[in-house]
């Protein structure tokens, strides 16, 4: 199991120098940053963020798919995957809705875009000579000159149930937000090794978890309380927990001392 913090959009791009450097410093095995509209891009915050550590994965949750062509997206995260092997951690999703209309790309079928649009990226970064006609996506002999040595892990972003099963058929695993119930976390796991299962690709799906807990609690009470939700959260299927902090104190920093007191982070570097 693996632990995460996020860097919240709320807080404003010059911020996260500090920030990205405390995590790594610190030994947080992942820091993951938000492409809410209309605040920091994420991989422009993730490029700097990578840059700016040493060992630290850096997990963008998520990617709205209806923002960029998949050709383009394949692009960016190959770039990143060969220049930090291993420490890029992708996810696509569906985008808050009601902002893709406010920007023009609302589709009629989010969920037939999003299977588009993931597989495609999937293949390209897997080295793939890529043709389809979809309904959305259309890609005509589109392969990458510089692929990953190997292709970061990718996750789709869902919370309603035929999300999450299309992240276990289409992507390496699911990454669900905003949990503080471990039932969540089971049906989750349970919806994802299924459709893995089905789809007959192998490996074990992925389950991450982002949950909110508030920094401005005292910080015995704060370390406790962290330790408590990572161990429910783990116990119940996920793969990787990642604290956030709220609205209003989007700083993950407290949370990070908080995961050092109860214990869940390597004594040395």
């Amino acid at each position: 199991m693996s632990i995460g913090v996020v860097f919240r959009p709320q807080q404003p791009p010059e911020e996260l120098e500090a920030v990205v450097r405390a995590v790594d410093e610190a030994g947080v095995p992942e820091l993951w940053l938000w492409e809410d509209c209309f605040l920091e891009g994420g991989l422009t915050a993730a490029t700097a963020a990578l840059a700016w550590s040493t060992r630290v994965r850096v997990g963008i949750g998520l990617l709205p798919v209806p923002l960029r062509n998949p050709a383009l997206v394949a692009m960016e995260l190959a770039t990143l995957a060969r220049l930090w092997p291993d420490r890029v951690l992708p996810t696509l999703g569906h985008g808050v809705l009601d902002w893709m209309g406010q920007v023009g790309a609302r589709v009629d079928s989010p969920m037939t875009l999003l299977r588009e649009h993931a597989e495609a990226v999937r293949d390209l970064l897997d080295g793939a000579r890529v043709d389809v006609e979809g309904r959305y996506v259309r890609l005509d002999g589109v392969a990458l000159d510089w692929p990953p040595a190997r292709r970061p892990q990718l996750l789709v972003g869902a919370r309603g149930e035929k999300t999450v099963r299309l992240a276990g058929e289409v992507a390496d695993g699911v990454l669900l937000d905003s949990v503080t119930d471990a039932h969540v976390v089971r049906r989750a796991r349970r919806l994802v090794d299924e459709e893995r299962e089905a789809s007959g690709r192998p490996g074990r799906a992925v389950v991450t978890v982002y949950t909110q807990l508030d920094p401005a609690q005292a910080g015995s009470a704060l370390a406790e309380q962290v330790g408590q939700r990572v161990a429910a959260l783990s116990e119940a299927g996920a793969d990787t927990v990642v604290l956030q902090g709220t609205g209003d104190r989007p700083d993950p920093r407290p949370l990070v001392e908080a995961l050092g007191a109860a214990g869940l982070l390597p004594s040395e570097r």
